[in-house]
This record gives C-alpha cells, structure tokens and sequence, in this order.
C-alpha cells in the first residue's frame, strides 16, 4: 500500500497541538524513538498500552510501504525516584532490596519485557539500545553542552542550566509550561542547594561510595542523568532531527520537555518534528502505576488470578480492549469492559472464519470500495483504531447477511474484503486467532448445529413449541437463526 493524494496521512502533533500532515524527512523512510521502560520490575497493563499504541503505528508505517527505523530503549541504569534528581537510582534500590547485582534486576526484568510484549503480539523494534552501552555518548553530549555554557558544574555533579537556556529558547514548547510559573511552584528538595535555580535538571551525578552503579568521567565517579541517555541514542541512531519521538503522556514533562532543551543546547535543533503521546490506562478511575500499587500485571489476567476479573482473558482479547479506544484517550480497565470486548473479539473472529466460506454471487450488496477507504480514511486520521473496529463490524454485519442468504457480494468483491479484512484485523490491529479461541468457535459451531438438527426434526414432526423455544433461547444469548433455501444458518449479533 502506498500513499496515494486520497490516501494522506495525518498525525497529531503534542508539540504544536494540533494534526498534522505527515511528512517524513526522507520521502520513503521514517525514523521514530519510543522511551522505553525502566526495568526495576513486571511490567504492567498501562505500559503494554503505551508501547501497543506504537506498535500499531509502527505496522500502519509499515503498510503504508514506509522503511522505518524504530528504536526503542531501555532504561537500566539512571532513573532516580519519583523522577527527580534525588533518591536512589530504581535499579540499584531493587538490587540492594533483594541483595542481587543491578544487572541481575536488569535482565530479569528486560526478559518479562519482552516476553509480555511477545505475547500481545508486539513487533520488536529495529534498535533496542540500552542506556548503560551508551555512557561514552552521553558523556560527550554533556562536553558539548558545558562548551555552550548552558550546563555548570558543582561538586562534580553537572546541572543544565534551565534558565539561562529560556533567555533564547523555549523551555516549556513541549509542555506549554511557564517558566516564571516553575520558579513560583518549585518546592524544596534535599540536595537541591547545588543548583543555581530549582528548574535545572542534572545531567550527570556525583556517585556517593554506598552508589552501586557508577562510571568514570571527567567530573570523577559518577552517572547519567535520566534525561540524557535518549538524547543519546535517539540522535545516535536516527540523527539530530528525525521524523517521530514518543513515549506516555505522563512523561511529556520533565523527560520529553528536557529532551529538547538538550538537543537544542547541544545540537542545535530539536530532536524531533513530531511529538505522540499516548494516554493512560487506569483501574478503578486512577491512574495504573507500579509505584502506587494500583496496577494489574497482565499475566494475572491471562491466568485468571486477580481480584478483579471473573475467569482469565486471552491475550489478543485485551489487545482487542485496549485497541476499541483511541491511543489518546484514557481508557478504563474493568471486568464489565473485558467481557464486553471478548464478545466483540468473538464475533469479529467467527467473521473472519464464515469469510473463507462465503458464496459469491454475480452482483454485490455492499459498497466494497467506500468501506476500504473508510477504513483507510479512520488510520489516516489520527490513527483512529476505534473508528476503524468500528468499520470492519460494519462488514461483519454484511458477512453474516450473506452467509444467511440474505445478501449478495460478487466473486472480485470477496477477495478484496477477505485481503483487507485480514490486513486490517491482522497485519495492522495485530490481532490473533488463538488455539483457545478458535477450539471454542468450534464448539460453539458444534453446539449450535446440533440445536439446529434438534429444531428441524421438532418441526417435522409439528412440535412447534419445542422449535419455537430453541430458536428464541437462542435469540436471547445473542444467536440468530435464519431459514431460507430449505437449510437454516446462524449468526452472532
């Protein structure tokens, strides 16, 4: 698939506030840098929606005949508490807590990543650097930055210098942040009489002799800052300016906003040309964070063993959920929510099966190349994946009537929505047909076939009674029985 003058594709831009039309630096390659996490611990629901939004972006990219670059990070070494420039760095805490080495935390945790990534079918990325293979770099963006005078150094700790950069640039594009109001909310943190003004953030720290994960520099035994390591490889690897950067809602400010106040002191320009954001997953109405403890790790929603939810989910089916709102909505997690989606997923699936199945006739019902641009016209805006889900239940509906009989699609029509009804639920959606799922089909088809025999035989020998109640039994669990052309079909509503 390629972009065509009907085929534009439109991106809200955090930074601008507003969608625009995408035009990549390089007319066939797109490189885009997600942040990604930090891996002190499980990954939870509210991180799987954040990089599942991406990934959905990344496959559209792709379908539309895009090369793209995606570089996804991980964050191992840096990330202070309660993201500031105080506290103990989250990894080096964990390690001390379970008396392990860091990088033992590291790959425990970067193995969960992936294999709950892996399991809600998300594509890896092209790069996944880590932020401890990129000291060198970050080093040397922090030399830069001292030789432009917007960064200073106290006690071998680097500070970048907030308000000396605002004089000619921006802090606060990103956010749309007030300087003067920073300086008038800022509350006093412990340590913070190193800094010339609360708003500076640190670009390197002076490693304590109780700090486990330290490196040398010029400034003596030290480490990065959390801000710098994506500075570092998003720039290594897709250069100074490129098409992409994003990453969760709740990391627009301080991460992204000092993100750009680094490039823009170092390199001279800011990182990216567009800024995405994905918004927030929350249980019970508020926010899902691990530091909170109000969260669900998602493979207590595959097993079942949650307080929350009645009997376990398949993966595809909360992938289905998390996809039914836009990415920058917040979405509420909820065991009404799920079940109302599995239902969803369900029939979508059954769909897809009766499609390999379908009579073609010599003329169509259905307005086959409206509902494709439709589709098209719900990605290009915005990526708009609830519009698009809502588009393919419109063909779903058309299926069944066919397969009930009571509609028609030409042979030349049914390949192109069996093509792209498969490209959209599946190459773009990244949804699968489970052995679980597909097992049940088959014994709900099963099921639903013998009720069927049962109430044919009750009518021939005139126990209308008895057939009348199978078929509206079944109408009441959601099942609709057709009759026509001396045989009867069933459909899910």
């Amino acid at each position: 698939m390629s972009l065509t003058k009907e085929n534009i594709l439109y991106i809200y831009n955090s930074l601008t506030g507003k969608k625009e039309k995408f035009k990549p630096i390089n007319k066939k390659r797109v490189g885009m840098y997600v942040c990604g996490p930090t891996v002190y611990s499980n990954v939870h629901l509210g991180n799987v929606r954040t990089f599942m939004s991406f990934d959905i972006i990344y496959r559209y990219l792709l379908h539309l005949g895009y090369k793209v670059r995606y570089v996804r990070n991980i964050t191992d070494a840096g990330h202070l508490e309660n993201d500031s420039d105080n506290g103990e760095d989250r990894i080096s805490k964990k390690a001390r807590l379970e008396e392990i080495e860091p990088m033992e935390v590291v790959q425990k945790y970067t193995v969960d990543f992936h294999n709950t990534l892996s399991e809600f079918n998300l594509l890896p990325p092209s790069i996944e650097p880590t932020a401890t293979g990129h000291i060198i770099e970050q080093i040397e963006i922090i030399k830069t930055i001292l030789k432009n005078k917007l960064a200073y150094e106290v006690n071998s700790s680097i500070y970048f210098d907030v308000i000396k950069y605002n004089k000619t640039n921006n802090y606060g594009i990103l956010s749309k942040r007030n300087i003067e109001d920073l300086v008038h909310n800022s509350r006093k943190l412990d340590g913070q009489s190193d800094k010339k003004n609360p708003q500076d953030f640190a670009l390197w720290k002076k490693a304590d002799g109780s700090h486990i994960m330290k490196w040398n520099s010029p400034w003596g035994l030290g480490f990065p800052g959390w801000h710098l390591e994506c500075t570092a490889m998003s720039t290594k690897y897709l250069g100074d300016n490129f098409d992409i950067h994003g990453g969760g809602m709740d990391l627009k400010f301080p991460h992204h906003e000092c993100e750009i106040a680094q490039s823009i002191a170092c390199n001279n320009t800011s990182p990216a040309n567009i800024w995405m954001h994905a918004n927030m997953l929350t249980l019970n109405g508020n926010k899902m964070a691990k530091s909170t403890g109000n969260n669900i790790l998602p493979v207590d929603i595959l097993s079942g063993n949650n307080p929350i939810l009645s009997k376990p989910f398949s993966s595809s089916v909360i992938r289905f959920f998390i996809l039914q709102a836009h990415y920058r909505s917040v979405l509420d997690f909820s065991s009404e929510a799920i079940e109302a989606s599995e239902k969803g997923f369900n029939k979508l699936m059954e769909a897809q099966k009766s499609l390999k199945n379908l009579k073609s006739s010599s003329s169509s019902d259905f307005d086959i190349n409206n509902w494709v641009s439709n589709c098209y016209n719900a990605l290009n805006d915005d990526f708009n994946t609830p519009i698009l889900i809502a588009e393919l239940f419109n063909s779903v509906k058309f299926i069944n009537q066919v397969k009930m009989g009571k509609a028609k699609i030409s042979a030349k029509d049914l390949k192109v929505i069996q093509q792209k009804f498969n490209e959209f639920v599946f190459d773009i959606l990244g949804l699968e047909i489970n052995n679980n799922s597909d097992s049940n089909s088959d014994k709900l088809d099963s099921a639903i076939s013998l009720l069927i025999e049962l109430r044919n035989e009750a009518r021939l020998n005139k126990n209308y009674a008895l057939s009348d109640k199978i078929r509206d039994d079944l109408s009441k669990g959601g099942i609709s029985l057709n009759d026509s052309n001396n045989e009867t079909t069933y459909s899910i509503d």
